[in-house]
């Protein structure tokens, strides 16, 4: 039988794997892609306990979070593509290089 524990370390599998991604990444890509798989962490985890204590609160949830990672990947693409327009390329360590 399948547990709530069992979600919540799935979810925290996961979200550990997207914080590694965040940070030890050189593309931005690959950084805008880990930040969807935390959001899919948390995602996981809001369905488990709305499932989990009978209520629909945590699915509805999950809607908001789904609207904000579609927008988040909308914008943080449309960034990527500017930014190689104009650079030429999309590695993290050039982008810091512009900060200073």
């Amino acid at each position: 039988m399948i547990t709530l524990d069992h979600y919540i370390g799935l979810a925290v599998v996961l979200f550990l794997c997207g914080v590694i991604g965040v940070l030890f990444r050189r593309n931005v890509i690959m950084v805008l892609m880990a930040i969807e798989l935390m959001l899919n962490a948390v995602n996981l985890v809001f369905v488990a306990a709305s499932k989990h204590l009978g209520q629909l609160d945590g699915q509805i949830m999950v809607f908001f979070v789904m609207t904000v990672a579609a927008c988040e990947a909308a914008v943080g693409l449309a960034m990527v593509i500017a930014i190689f327009r104009q650079y030429g390329t999309v590695r993290t360590e050039f982008l810091r290089a512009l900060r200073g």
